[in-house]
């Protein structure tokens, strides 16, 4: 009985509030019914959820430039790269040429009379070098020119030096070799002795000390016959023929045997160098390819280095 009542009163209480219009329009929009004030209107409500258009940054960001492609940056880097090697090796030319330029030169001449044994038996090995009848024979050669190239760098770079510094002395390549150039670089002789603190194997020498005379002996020899007089290996190959025995007396022979522009080939050997008259027994042999630089012209200090 109540739930009829508050139904009627709810009833009675809309047809109050309002009241029935004849017109058909506005009876549908105030048919429903009103609860309370309506609450104000929320503008950053309408703001956050609006579609129209804004004019933030954040709705159009500035447009982003194009991402350089990787051709352009690889050339970058290169030609930065090419930039600091040339200032480099200008840097360290200038170094080199300021120092030898400092000390004086030998000439061929002189480097055979610029060696003074520091020993009686250092002096008997370079005695027999010197009066070996190989040598008294080139020596006799117009064509061969004699000298002791390890003699021509000078001695504040010497020291730094491979074979005429790291590798020479007692034990090891203990004098200063006799070298015997053919002109223009069409032979070379070599004649050495070497001790026994360089060996791999118990008294015998080193394989790779005896690569390292071929590959400075083949590039003294084909020098000559480069336009600028200098080169570097390309390609250099070996074959090992017989046990190098330490404390014993040595010959490299190299021979140029083709050149064009600015590549050499180069053949050579090291070979015993018997005192007593016998046949020499070859030890190694090996073929190489020289390749004078392109800027061969502004480097041509190095020939001073090798011979």
């Amino acid at each position: 009985m109540s739930r009829q009542y508050f139904t009627t009163s709810l009833s009675l209480r809309n047809f109050t509030s309002h009241p029935i219009s004849s017109t058909p329009s506005r009876l549908t929009r105030t048919s429903s019914p009103s609860f309370g004030t309506p609450k104000p209107f929320n503008k950053s409500y309408k703001r956050f959820n609006s579609t129209e258009p804004t004019h933030s940054a954040s709705a159009h960001p500035p447009p982003r430039s194009p991402p350089r492609s990787r051709l352009r940056r690889f050339i970058g880097f290169s030609s930065l790269a090419v930039f600091a090697f040339t200032l480099g090796l200008t840097y360290q030319t200038q170094r080199t040429v300021s120092r030898i330029m400092a000390s004086p030169m030998l000439s061929d001449e002189e480097t055979l009379s610029a060696y003074h044994a520091g020993d009686t038996t250092t002096a008997e090995i370079d005695t027999t070098l010197r009066t070996h009848p190989v040598a008294e024979a080139l020596r006799a050669d117009p064509d061969f020119s004699e000298s002791r190239p390890h003699l021509k760098i000078p001695a504040t770079m010497r020291e730094r030096n491979f074979t005429a510094g790291t590798l020479a002395g007692p034990g090891k390549i203990v004098v200063p070799p006799y070298v015997f150039s053919e002109r223009a670089g069409k032979s070379m002789v070599s004649l050495m002795y070497l001790g026994g603190d360089v060996c791999g194997h118990q008294g015998i020498i080193h394989g790779g000390l005896l690569a390292t005379l071929l590959d400075e002996g083949l590039a003294r020899c084909c020098f000559p016959a480069l336009p600028n007089k200098v080169g570097v290996t390309a390609n250099l190959n070996i074959d090992y023929r017989a046990p190098a025995m330490a404390d014993q007396y040595v010959a490299l022979r190299a021979e140029t045997v083709k050149v064009e522009g600015r590549k050499a080939w180069v053949e050579g050997r090291i070979e015993t160098l018997p005192i007593d008259g016998s046949d020499p027994v070859v030890l190694v042999e090996a073929k190489a390819l020289f390749i004078e630089p392109r800027q061969a012209a502004v480097s041509g200090i190095f020939v001073i280095l090798v011979g």
